[in-house]
């Protein structure tokens, strides 16, 4: 996987490079979505995962291909945003603290000559003042004005009527930000802690310092170099007989097919190449081989990798290792009623052998089945958490046994409740 994943980012700069998509073969609930996930989150990479039947031909109702490239764009803005909001935060947080601090201990204006008419925009630098204000910097870096209560003015827009319905994701034009500008501006004096005007301000001082602009071009470079888009259930937009919805369904193959080849995407913040964007289609292919494909679109997609069904060992791992494993979710969702939940090692062995016999002798959904498996043998637990005293509960595969025996071994029960 890692040598196919070098293979695929070689030569970027090289036009004539081979092209480098993947193909994810394997049943539901292997960790296909995962693997890509994980993948952009190692390389900080703008990520997203769309379904291949919600797109339709151009000319059907329904999504157009391109939209999807849209979409990456904008988890590249908001991947930027936070690099930028980390970067330019330092220099915000000073802002905000002289905000504040004009909030608690304003300097006054001056005015020059006997009998002005007005008072300018410049201040005094009253030694008094300046004393004072120091105190109050000291006391508000310390936090202990983090109570008092300030007034502040706060802009907020009136929001535009949302246009939808069929064909305004082919709209180029920015219609909405265009309505933004036109709408009028609101003004409001609000009374808030210390604490609370930290973050309004902060929000407002870190928009001052963005070049919109430089943004947005930065979130294009991103997603044209280092994007990937994950295109799910790849193997539904397969035509069976060429009637009916199957003619849109050849249709989308084919208008995916400049996308992943490389082709020029108009978006609301600009043009958006495809060439260098990684393109990774998943499908379990139950009913439908990768060469029911169309041979254009199987050739774009040239690395291939199959994953298996998952083990007893399998689901055994998957309980233990992540570091946000279901396990650690239950265990600190309980913590929060003052329980203190353990597993012991027998325990999640006899979980695992369930998740993995109910998968065979029912539907197999993969890792999925454990989600069903621990709320239910959980769920007695969670619904009277709140009211059994603080302490320790430990799970013992006993414990485990007297819970899903007799739903694991009957069929039926096991499809609707596991």
């Amino acid at each position: 996987m890692s040598d196919a994943i070098r293979r695929s980012r070689a030569g970027l700069s090289d036009p004539n490079r081979p092209n480098g998509s993947f193909l994810f073969l394997g049943p539901t609930g292997v960790g296909k979505t995962e693997i890509a996930r994980r993948l952009a989150r190692l390389t900080g990479a703008p990520f997203i995962k769309v379904e291949a039947t919600k797109y339709t031909e151009v000319g059907y109702y329904g999504r157009d291909v391109e939209s999807m490239v849209r979409e990456l764009v904008e988890a590249a803005i908001v991947l930027v945003r936070e690099e930028e909001r980390k970067r330019r935060e330092p220099e915000a947080r000073q802002r905000v603290e002289t905000r504040i601090l004009d909030l608690l201990c304003p300097r006054p204006k001056s005015s020059f000559g006997l009998g002005a008419a007005r008072a300018t925009d410049e201040t005094t630098d009253d030694p008094a003042v300046e004393r004072t204000r120091e105190k109050f910097a000291v006391m508000l870096a310390a936090g202990e004005l983090d109570e008092r209560r300030v007034e502040l003015t706060i802009e907020s827009k009136a929001k535009p009527m949302v246009l939808g319905g069929a064909g305004v994701e082919h709209l180029d034009v920015d219609l909405q930000g265009m309505l933004e500008k036109l709408m009028p501006k609101s003004t409001r004096r609000r009374e808030v802690t210390v604490a609370d005007a930290r973050r309004i301000l902060f929000d407002q001082e870190f928009e001052a310092l963005l070049d919109i602009e430089a943004l947005h071009a930065q979130a294009i470079e991103l997603s044209e170099n280092q994007g990937i888009i994950f295109l799910d259930e790849i193997d539904k937009i397969v035509a069976s007989d060429g009637k009916g919805a199957d003619v849109s369904r050849q249709g989308v193959q084919r208008d995916l097919l400049p996308l992943v080849e490389g082709t020029t995407v108009q978006t609301r913040y600009g043009a958006v190449r495809t060439d260098h964007v990684l393109f990774i289609a998943a499908g379990a292919f139950h009913r439908a081989q990768p060469s029911d494909l169309m041979p254009e679109l199987q050739g774009r997609f040239p690395i291939r990798v199959e994953l298996q069904e998952l083990t007893r060992d399998d689901f055994a791992r998957i309980l233990r290792e992540p570091q946000h494993s279901l396990i650690r979710q239950y265990q600190a969702l309980l913590a929060t009623e003052g329980i203190e939940l353990t597993f012991r090692d027998e325990a999640i062995e006899r979980l695992a052998d369930y998740a993995h016999r109910v998968n065979q002798s029912t539907q197999n959904i993969g890792a999925r089945r454990l989600s069903t498996i621990l709320e239910r043998l959980l769920e007695e637990l969670s619904f009277e958490a709140s009211d059994r005293p603080n302490g320790r509960v430990e799970i013992d595969a006993d414990e485990v046994a007297r819970r899903l025996d007799s739903i694991a071994a009957d069929d039926d029960l096991s499809r609707y409740i596991l």
